[in-house]
């Protein structure tokens, strides 16, 4: 009797502890949520290097701190900032702006944006030194530190603004179809982050013109004026007129502008533009629009003229460049040039003439980022070599090819290399970390912490997440799996799943990062009683090019099958209840949803689908044809792959998410779906984020999640 008496109190007890136990709810971690910082691992705020020392922000003060140093002393504080701008004429701030820091000449600055300026700080003379004024409507900013300048882009006009405020209008053409020096040039493929490139020392500035005379309008229309206003976008699909790109140079001194003479059709893509050290050249890949043969060349910067082809390179699927060469210090006759050539980014090493002078890189695992040493021996290198689900940074030898580790425990690391070389500031976290923040000294790997976070979900009903692998469709390739599984979870019981999908390239859903890389909503639908269940299938990013091209001119055929393998292991599981199975995706995520409720509906009850691409016609040139090729090559392919053509088939319950202005997929996707619904006499549900682009941003996006929740419960719990 005593004995029972004792097993009812500790099931009373922890009965107890388990209703005290607080539920994450959406505001707590979805981002704009109320509560949602709370919920994020702890770090320094505006965490940076600044020359071999590390700074960070406590409030409206930036504090910095030596290597070996546990005493940070105050650097600049916003009572500095504001006399320095006193001192200069300008108003004061009520907080401290973000910063950058610049260094140059021995000297360490700061510079940060305030009162339509770029303002240039110095913290040891307590100084502004310089500012650069510029003007409502300019975008697309481009600093050059050596000589004070300012590139941006005005409407549709290229400018540079100089150390004294004076404006020189360098692109302009009065055919509104063509724009100069903006960041979207190629839709921001082939890793285009900007249109601007300043040189090594600020004489000349590269610079992108765009025509797109021939690029059909696609009308967006914006709900929030009184009567809705047309929007135009230039939105080339696949199999349509493209737009025609130019490479200009301005120079400083002479005032000259002039344009590359490229060779090749207009509406090839120009990318990862990259100057010579000592400013005399240009360099460039140049990529057919068939995405399969890139030419890899070297312009003279004074006259435009193509001095040679470097290398051509070409592959039977696709070829994707992604990365400017870079030269060694003290070499300038020797660049770095990135190659997919074997299936997997590596690093190559040529001289300035074009010959191979070695692979400096090689192996079944990708390179994703590399900075040279300061003085040209080695480079730094972030890759996958030690797990596709990790990100580690390493030093490889240039003259023997050594790699030496740095980063030595397992995760996802972010880094910053100091300006010598000789320090590395790592901010890293795995799937039982948080967060670890770290400073490293290169020459020996000796670490020193600076910051360990606490786990955020202390206190509260935490969901338990766990990774593994199965068997793809080939029966050979392994695949990741993450499970996100309630507090309190009990194999003994059945439980409503929740598939969550996005299976396409450029991304990565299962990481050792914190939580395997679980999501707010993961954790949230999870303190809900659901298992959340993600699976990478081929054709996901970091795995190489053989595991991503199996989509290539069939997409949604082999990640299907190979989701439905993550199915078919789900089914195996005793805590799965086979009859209560969802699956939710937004964006490429958004066509695997509603393919998977089209031709699995046997098997997914409920589905939501965000973003969705239906038909990938509807698609840009740039993406949907490296994947697909045309629609007038690949009939088929986008045949098989448009769900219009499948609307027949939904047996469950399908809720359809759209934002009214998405530029990226545009809204002609999911309506075209609903149309062929109707005709096939088939009934999804939908809903629509008016204002929003290709996706749900801020407070809204707490919106979003609970809609998706409720939809969940009102069909799958």
């Amino acid at each position: 009797m005593k004995f029972r008496i004792i097993v009812l109190l500790t099931l009373i007890t922890a009965m107890t502890a388990a209703s005290q136990e607080k539920r994450l709810t959406a505001q707590d971690v979805i981002p704009g949520g109320k509560n949602y910082a709370r919920f994020t691992p702890k770090s320094l705020r505006q965490l940076t290097l600044a020359g071999d020392n590390y700074v960070y922000r406590r409030g409206d003060t930036l504090l910095i701190t030596r290597p070996g140093s546990d005493k940070p002393r105050t650097w600049v504080t916003l009572d500095m900032v504001n006399t320095a701008l006193e001192k200069a004429g300008l108003k004061s701030l009520k907080s401290l702006p973000g910063v950058s820091v610049e260094e140059s000449d021995g000297t360490i600055r700061l510079y940060f944006s305030a009162h339509s300026g770029v303002n240039l700080y110095n913290p040891a003379t307590g100084e502004i030194e310089f500012r650069i004024p510029y003007l409502q409507g300019d975008s697309d900013f481009a600093f050059e530190p050596q000589q004070k300048r300012l590139g941006v882009t005005h409407g549709r006009d290229f400018v540079v603004i100089d150390s004294e405020g004076h404006r020189t209008i360098v692109g302009h053409d009065d055919n509104d179809q063509i724009c100069f020096g903006a960041s979207d040039v190629h839709r921001n493929e082939f890793g285009i982050h900007s249109g601007i490139f300043w040189s090594p020392a600020g004489n000349a500035v590269a610079f992108y013109r765009m025509d797109e005379s021939n690029v059909t309008d696609y009308p967006l229309v914006d709900i929030s004026t009184r009567t809705a206003t047309l929007k135009n976008d230039k939105y080339p699909m696949a199999g349509m007129s493209s737009h025609e790109v130019k490479v200009g140079i301005y120079h400083t001194g002479s005032g000259d502008t002039l344009y590359l003479r490229t060779p090749g059709a207009k509406d090839q893509y120009l990318t990862n533009i990259a100057w010579s050290p000592d400013e005399k050249h240009i360099y460039l890949q140049r990529l057919n629009r068939a995405q399969d043969t890139c030419h890899n060349e070297v312009y003279d910067a004074a006259t435009g003229r193509l001095i040679r082809t470097l290398f051509v390179e070409t592959s039977d699927k696709y070829f994707e460049p992604q990365h400017p060469v870079f030269f060694l210090p003290g070499h300038d006759d020797k660049f770095v040039h990135f190659s997919r050539r074997n299936g997997y980014h590596h690093l190559y090493l040529y001289n300035t003439e074009g010959k191979l002078l070695k692979q400096l890189t090689d192996g079944e695992w990708e390179v994703l980022s590399a900075q040279p040493s300061p003085d040209g021996k080695s480079i730094f290198i972030t890759s996958t070599e030690a797990s596709p689900l990790e990100v580690n940074l390493y030093k490889v030898s240039v003259s023997t090819g050594k790699r030496t580790r740095l980063t030595p425990q397992p995760g996802v690391h972010n880094t910053q290399i100091s300006t010598s070389g000789r320090y590395i500031l790592d901010v890293y976290s795995n799937h039982e970390t948080p967060r670890v923040i770290q400073l490293i000294r290169s020459s020996n790997g000796k670490s020193e912490t600076l910051l360990t976070a606490p786990n955020p979900y202390e206190g509260y009903a935490a969901p338990s997440v766990v990774s593994g692998t199965i068997k793809a469709a080939d029966g050979v390739t392994d695949l990741y799996y993450r499970v996100t599984r309630p507090p309190h979870f009990d194999a003994g019981k059945k439980y409503p799943v929740i598939v969550y999908v996005y299976g396409g390239p450029h991304a990565q859903m299962v990481t050792d990062r914190w939580l395997w890389g679980a999501s707010g909503n993961d954790m949230m639908m999870a303190n809900r009683g659901y298992v959340v269940f993600t699976l990478d299938n081929r054709g996901s990013a970091n795995r190489g090019l053989p595991f991503e091209s199996v989509i290539y001119r069939n997409l949604g055929v082999n990640e299907m099958e190979d989701q439905m393998c993550g199915v078919k292991w789900l089914l195996d599981q005793p805590w799965c209840d086979a009859e209560r199975i969802g699956v939710h995706g937004w964006s490429y995520g958004g066509f695997m949803t509603t393919n998977l409720m089209l031709n699995h509906g046997d098997i997914f009850k409920v589905g939501v689908a965000g973003g969705a691409v239906i038909d990938w016609k509807y698609y840009e040139v740039m993406y949907g044809e490296r994947y697909m090729d045309t629609p007038q090559e690949n009939p088929e392919g986008y045949k098989d792959s448009n769900l219009c053509e499948k609307a027949g088939n939904l047996q469950g319950h399908l809720l359809l998410v759209h934002c009214d202005t998405d530029p990226v997929v545009v809204w002609q996707h999911t309506l075209s779906f609903l149309k062929s619904c109707i005709k096939a006499g088939t009934y999804p549900d939908y809903f629509v984020y008016p204002g929003h682009g290709h996706n749900v941003i801020g407070p809204e996006r707490v919106h979003l999640y609970e809609k998706i929740t409720r939809y969940f419960d009102d069909y799958l719990k």
